[in-house]
């Protein structure tokens, strides 16, 4: 690759973010709004960020689908499936299928609409900075359209096909996602996943009101599970991602308070979680069996957790080591208990037991 290709290269990565950047400077008055600013750091990461073989390759349908962060879909579809399946009553299985399409589209919108705000940090970070905007495959503006496209046809053909009560709760979904959690919360403050974290309960609500056009208990319960869940599973992330979280200025709690007060709050965080876990089967809405294997779930969680405390003064993989097995675990149990769950919805246990 010739520096001339090379040069090509950069002019052609600004102008895309420069053209985006001017899209939010208020026009004749030669000020410039928050937008504006943010825009413009989108456009110096990106300049900086690694192109393969020097060149903005072409985007292909993987780089937009990855755009939607499918590992995330996937486990909102799933939880909102089992919302549906634990509903009393019955839907059609058209509309069905429509209110699950349409959480899933709803749940890419929102990762789309993330990665376009959050492409000066995804940059700088291990983690993200293969993904399409900062490797040049995707320009910000593109994901932004896609991502406002995918929200309106979802909560649109949700309202129009199921009904204004799923509609609204999706809504509710993808606007607390970008606004309340990405553009507010997640530069701010250390509590951004405690309070941010509800963006990812809402799903098993939307499958619920999907059938029954209400919100109710259970269903509160259900989204109650995912939100306490999501703290400590984000948080032993956070402790072996620390110094990615540090260098671009997101106050993760081990950022802000430190890893001992973070072990703390992840072994605060697993005790409140376990009597909201265990409410389905005490609330009489799941039966003994599933009370049976959160429990025992529950109780594998809580020894990771108390690991992750144990090694609390520890640095180096001997102090991340205990964080990364929690975080893995804590997937893999939400997965469970939600498989626990659907396999209640699906056969009643509750009326054999």
């Amino acid at each position: 690759m010739d520096s001339r290709q090379d040069t090509a290269t950069n002019r052609m990565v600004s102008q895309i973010a420069d053209n985006v950047a001017a899209a939010g400077r208020p026009a004749g008055r030669g000020g410039v709004t928050p937008a504006a600013r943010h825009f413009d750091i989108v456009r110096n990461e990106i300049a900086r960020a690694p192109i393969v073989n020097n060149v903005p390759e072409e985007a292909t349908v993987g780089d937009y689908f990855a755009l939607l962060k499918p590992r995330v879909m996937s486990l909102v579809v799933f939880t909102g499936l089992t919302g549906m399946m634990m509903a009393p009553g019955h839907v059609n299985p058209v509309i069905g299928f429509i209110a699950l399409l349409c959480i899933a589209v709803g749940a890419g919108a929102s990762g789309a609409l993330n990665m376009w705000y959050d492409a000066d940090i995804d940059a700088q970070m291990q983690r993200t900075k293969n993904r399409p905007i900062p490797m040049g495959r995707v320009a910000p503006a593109e994901a932004l359209n896609l991502g406002v496209t995918l929200s309106l046809g979802s909560i649109l053909l949700m309202g129009i096909a199921v009904n204004a009560a799923s509609a609204a709760l999706l809504t509710l979904t993808i606007g607390f996602y970008l606004f309340i959690y990405t553009m507010w919360l997640k530069r701010r403050t250390p509590q951004n996943i405690v309070i941010g974290g509800a963006a990812g309960a809402f799903p098993p609500m939307i499958g619920w009101a999907a059938v029954t056009g209400t919100v109710s208990v259970e269903s509160i319960v259900l989204f109650m599970i995912i939100f306490m869940w999501t703290p400590p599973h984000f948080w032993a992330l956070a402790l072996y991602r620390s110094e990615e979280y540090a260098k671009v200025g997101v106050p993760m709690l081990p950022v802000v308070a430190g890893r001992t007060e973070t072990c703390k709050q992840i072994l605060i965080y697993t005790a409140l979680m376990i009597p909201i876990v265990l409410a389905p089967w005490l609330m009489g809405f799941a039966s003994a069996w599933y009370g049976a294997s959160a429990a025992l779930l529950s109780l594998v969680f809580a020894v990771l957790a108390l690991r992750v405390w144990n090694v609390r003064n520890e640095t180096g993989e001997a102090g991340d080591a205990p964080a990364r097995h929690l975080f893995a675990y804590s997937i893999l149990y939400l997965m469970l208990l939600f498989s626990a769950l659907l396999a209640e919805g699906i056969f009643d246990f509750g009326k054999s037991i």
